[in-house]
């Protein structure tokens, strides 16, 4: 689906969607507790369509009730159906070691980009390991492991994903002796491992955390619980970016508290002169001169599109490091920001780990989504701004986070062609 955005002013409120790195952590936990439990305000975007579909796949009964879910966990088994990842990370990084917990054969697929996304921190603890697995030459889907993890020491080279210690310690608190995980390297997006400790630790799962190390005792238990899941930072940003280009948004359901990562997007505005405020319980992001800054996206790597945007429409040079990872998500992101923004007008300069991005006013154009539901929403916030109308194409990759983006950007004004 293509569509072609008017420059215009978003203004008004948004309360943005649930928080789909909670919403993975907090199913997944129901899914290995023994018990019923309830996870209410889940938004059914395509990933975490894809996780409801993997704990089916292990055995779990999952009733969706709107955005309510009640899921009857534990005594996973092994049904024979491969495990469709669809094109989650999260998913597949997640349920790769929880499905080895389980001894026997077990297959995961996918499509789009996610075949090509690396998995080689499992690969390596499987060597270690004596697990035996295949895949295709070049590949990393579809992946067939057979043999069950056994307890033990764990090192897990922190800078190509933090979905790999997440994995791992959903995990290893069912296996029968006490682990540790170790993070070499370096430990990038360390933020989403707090958070799934924390979640963790809600259902009842007792995890020491030591610096980069994790002690985590073997024979616990899962206990259900019943979570509703707080608003998403990574969503609220394109809006935060959009209120200070545009005509000012006021961006409800999030916690002040939150542990998300993505909940730098707020300082780092700051910094670049963002005027934005906390009035009774929502996050007001009004029209403000932004200005170019060095910054090291590390830790908050999804933030980079819309950061991108904000750059775009700031006076002077913006320069964005630490995101040689995003190379490898859904699309290769940082390419796609450059050949876009370039498309827009403005200059781009692409670097093997990040952008420098020389602001100014950004132009109409064609944008190519490359199917990365993160780019099309980035772009579409840029619209609004922009000097002349603005075509995203495969606007529809929306879905795989937040289906009612497009709902939501009209409702604060913005005009779809």
């Amino acid at each position: 689906m293509d569509l072609t955005l008017r420059p215009t002013k978003l203004s008004g409120s948004v309360t943005v969607p649930p928080s789909k790195s909670a919403a993975h952590r907090a199913i997944i936990s129901a899914a290995l507790a023994e018990g019923r439990s309830r996870i209410a305000h889940v938004d059914l975007s395509s990933d975490i369509r894809a996780t409801i579909g993997a704990c089916r796949a292990l055995g779990v009964l999952v009733q969706i009730d709107g955005g309510t879910l009640t899921i009857d966990g534990g005594r996973l088994k092994l049904t024979g159906e491969p495990i469709d990842c669809a094109e989650s990370g999260s998913t597949l990084r997640f349920f790769i070691p929880i499905a080895c917990v389980l001894d026997g054969e077990k297959t995961f697929t996918g499509r789009g980009r996610l075949l090509q996304r690396p998995v080689d921190s499992y690969l390596q603890i499987f060597d270690m390991q004596g697990l035996r697995y295949t895949r295709l030459p070049g590949a990393s889907l579809p992946l067939t492991v057979s043999g069950a993890l056994r307890p033990g020491e764990f090192h897990v080279d922190g800078r190509i994903s933090s979905q790999f210690v997440t994995g791992l310690l959903f995990a290893l608190p069912l296996l029968e002796g006490d682990s540790r995980v170790s993070v070499t390297g370096g430990f990038e997006s360390r933020g989403y491992v707090d958070l799934t400790v924390d979640i963790l630790r809600r259902f009842g799962i007792h995890i020491t955390v030591e610096g980069d190390t994790f002690t985590i005792p073997g024979n616990q238990k899962y206990q259900p619980r019943d979570i509703t899941v707080e608003g998403d930072y990574s969503q609220a940003a394109f809006f935060l970016v959009g209120g200070a280009i545009s005509g000012g948004i006021r961006v409800k359901g999030l916690d002040v508290r939150s542990l998300q990562p993505d909940r730098a997007i707020v300082d780092v505005l700051r910094r670049m002169g963002a005027d934005i405020a906390e009035e009774n319980g929502a996050l007001v992001s009004r029209p403000a001169r932004l200005h170019g800054e060095v910054i090291d996206v590390s830790q908050c790597p999804d933030l980079v599109p819309p950061l991108a945007i904000a750059a775009a429409f700031a006076e002077g040079q913006t320069h964005i490091t630490g995101a040689a990872r995003l190379r490898i998500k859904e699309s290769d992101r940082l390419h796609a920001l450059a050949q876009n923004l370039s498309e827009l007008g403005i200059r781009t300069d692409e670097l093997p780990d990040g952008l420098i991005i020389h602001g100014g006013q950004p132009t109409g154009g064609t944008i190519d989504s490359f199917g990365d539901h993160r780019i099309a929403m980035a772009f579409s916030i840029a619209a609004a701004g922009a000097s002349d109308p603005v075509k995203i194409c495969g606007a529809d990759c929306v879905d795989k986070s937040y289906p009612a983006f497009y709902q939501d950007f009209v409702t604060l004004g913005g005009e779809i062609i």
